[in-house]
């Protein structure tokens, strides 16, 4: 082998390698920043071993509806709900052909930021309602939705205008 070629080969890989080497301490810095998103993602794991309750209610007459939402987390531990914005929940109505006519969070702002709330155990947190609107006299399914992204929620309640 032509010496001229293996002196500059030789220099740059003592080159890299000692630049190399300087690179892992920055390897262990990222290692330890990206441990506890991964020990958040075990954490978020007991969800399937773990579920909330929910019962939902509606009280409708032909100029007002009234939507009671109700979740319970039946376990001994708390939980935390994840929401991706300001917005919990919603309660939408549609019509015997499944058209939405009425929806709480239309025209409603919002946070744009990630909400988390500890629901504990045993305890049941409300989520409640009341609208004005004319609807007319027909057929109708109310939809509530708990808009957590680790526990979601849709319950739906079919009732009647006369």
């Amino acid at each position: 082998m032509d010496s001229r070629l293996f002196i500059p080969l030789l220099l740059a890989g003592a080159i890299a390698l000692a630049c190399g080497s300087r690179s892992h301490p920055e390897a262990a810095v990222s290692v330890a920043t990206a441990a506890p998103t991964t020990r958040v993602a075990r954490r978020a794991e007991p969800r399937t071993s773990t579920e909330i309750k929910s019962a939902f209610a509606v009280s409708a007459s032909p100029n007002t509806l009234h939507f009671a939402l109700n979740v319970t987390n039946p376990g001994k531990k708390g939980i935390e709900l994840t929401f991706p914005s300001g917005q919990e929940y919603d309660f939408t109505v549609r019509d015997s052909l499944g058209r939405e006519v009425y929806r709480w969070g239309k025209g409603r702002m919002f946070t744009q930021s990630l909400q988390n709330k500890v629901l504990d155990g045993g305890e049941t947190k409300r989520f409640e309602e009341r609208a004005s609107t004319t609807l007319p006299p027909g057929a109708y399914v109310a939809v509530a939705t708990l808009r957590s992204s680790n526990y979601p929620v849709q319950e739906r309640v079919a009732f009647e205008l006369r």
